[in-house]
């Protein structure tokens, strides 16, 4: 049958159409927008622009490649984000988007697989872990329920520096911070094993610290890079070793609750979590692992930061003779001479507050911020797929020149009323300047502990001591993630108050 003319005409129309349809939804699906990257070498990515200090060198880069930017190490990949309002999008915005943590450290030589809490995925899990913590742990009825520990603790800490004093010995205030900050997690966690046996607080202690040394010392090439899997210097081998030691300890304190399961009245996080671990109803079933592990996470989280930052605290309140006279004029006026600083006196301590907030700014124990993102979105224009590992850069944020005057000095007067709003500034991560504990989901769970151990520390020791020789301490950063101090923190403390005050003679 022939064809007809108008039959061309038809098929021609339907061929332009569908051609014009096909161009019209083609120019609406963009091509993914990927956020600038530094030029990477073969097999080490960009590893050869990272210094030791990590946000240093990632704050540097993004000067030039702008406040988010695509970072590699071997085969692992990270968007940095290095402004307020790129963390506010992520943080905020994005918050659901975000809620997930990727591993970061030598999480591969981990022995509990699967068990951790501060690393879990954004789930059931997770969110069960969170609510225990912040209705049986750092909730404000049960951080006052601790507060006895928390006193206790730092009087402990107070007569080993008077004892130092007496006998004109050298103090490794490091060392005593750490027992501290230690023994309190350890009480409150633990209360009916760490209160009776001080050799299992400080086996514990000892554990933590060897752990915390071997995750320092592997490199960021040996933990992300073409070195992942190849324990080069055997400190994979040695974290490995002290995980086993922890795991044995802390299968001995669960078989002792167990033994005493209903003896004791006072119930702590142990035994809330041995319960939910025995119930078949619960609404989760816990693991042995996962309970371990659970106890491992708030050790390392609590006890290593607060630490740090007390250090930092004192090292530049002694830099500054002027801070630290104005910080104690005001112990001294608001408290007196007659008995110790207390956690019901901070309100009436602002200045104390300033220099809280002053150190978290300038030396933020947790300067990189950690996320995964679960599902695609958009951030800054570009297209971020799930399954993205995100660093929020808290250090480049806290030290924007654009945001801080002076961004590289301390000055606690900027956390004072005046002119500027930077006073206004609080602790939760609400303020995307300041952004000392995270913010969003993920924003530290502990926060709230950490600045009352941190404020009644400080302002005991500056109270109830002149710290000498601390000034000439080598302040240098210790390699790794953290704003840890490298070298111990060694004074000779002199008592300036009258001892009857920590009930000594």
């Amino acid at each position: 049958m022939a064809v007809e003319s108008g039959d061309y005409i038809f098929l021609l129309f339907i061929f332009l159409f569908s051609t014009l349809i096909f161009f019209i939804f083609s120019s609406k699906k963009k091509p993914a927008r990927s956020p600038p990257s530094p030029l990477a070498l073969p097999i080490l990515g960009h590893f050869h622009l990272l210094s030791s200090a990590l946000p240093k060198s990632l704050e540097a880069l993004a000067r030039r490649y702008g406040p988010l930017m695509q970072i590699s190490i071997g085969s692992s990949r990270f968007l940095v984000a290095s402004d307020t309002s790129t963390a506010q999008q992520i943080l905020r915005d994005h918050d659901v988007e975000f809620a997930s943590k990727f591993a970061f450290g030598p999480s591969h030589h981990n022995i509990f697989k699967g068990a951790e809490f501060v690393n879990a995925p954004y789930g059931t899990y997770w969110k069960f872990m969170k609510r225990l913590c912040m209705t049986k742990l750092f909730a404000g009825p049960q951080l006052n329920r601790f507060s006895h520990i928390r006193e206790d603790e730092t009087m402990k800490l107070l007569r080993s520096l008077w004892k130092c004093h007496q006998l004109g010995e050298p103090c490794d205030l490091s060392t005593k911070l750490t027992v501290l900050t230690n023994n309190m997690q350890c009480r409150m966690a633990m209360s009916k094993r760490c209160s009776r046996s001080d050799d299992q607080a400080h086996e514990i202690r000892e554990i933590i610290s060897n752990m915390m040394a071997c995750g320092g010392r592997l490199s960021f090439a040996e933990v992300h890079g073409p070195l992942k899997h190849i324990d080069l210097f055997g400190n994979g081998k040695r974290l490995r070793t002290a995980l086993r030691r922890f795991d044995v300890l802390i299968e001995q304190i669960i078989k002792e609750y167990e033994d005493d399961r209903g003896e004791s009245e006072e119930e702590d996080v142990m035994d809330i979590l041995l319960e939910t671990y025995r119930d078949p109803n619960a609404e989760i079933r816990l693991t042995r692992d996962q309970i371990k592990h659970f106890f491992l996470d708030l050790l390392i989280a609590g006890v290593d930061t607060t630490s740090a930052s007390m250090q930092w605290a004192i090292i530049e309140l002694l830099k500054h003779p002027h801070t630290l006279r104005k910080l104690r004029e005001e112990i001294d006026t608001a408290v007196g001479s007659t008995r110790l600083v207390n956690e019901s006196d901070v309100p009436n301590l602002p200045y104390l507050q300033a220099v809280v907030k002053e150190t978290l700014r300038l030396h933020n124990p947790g300067p990189m911020l950690r996320r995964k993102c679960n599902s695609d979105c958009e951030i800054n224009g570009y297209d971020i797929k799930a399954g993205t590992n995100i660093l929020v850069n808290a250090y480049a944020i806290m030290h924007d020149p654009g945001t801080w005057e002076d961004p590289d000095e301390f000055v606690p007067e900027r956390f004072m009323a005046g002119d500027r709003d930077d006073h206004h500034m609080e602790l939760k991560g609400q303020d995307f300047h300041f952004l000392p504990f995270g913010s969003g989901r993920r924003a530290c769970i502990g926060a709230a502990h950490a600045t009352i151990v941190m404020h009644t520390t400080i302002g005991g020791l500056i109270q109830c001591f002149d710290l000498k020789g601390a000034e000439k301490v080598d302040i240098k950063l210790a390699t790794g993630y953290s704003g840890a101090m490298a070298n111990p923190l060694v004074c000779y403390p002199i008592g300036r108050l009258n001892p009857t005050i920590l009930h000594v003679k």
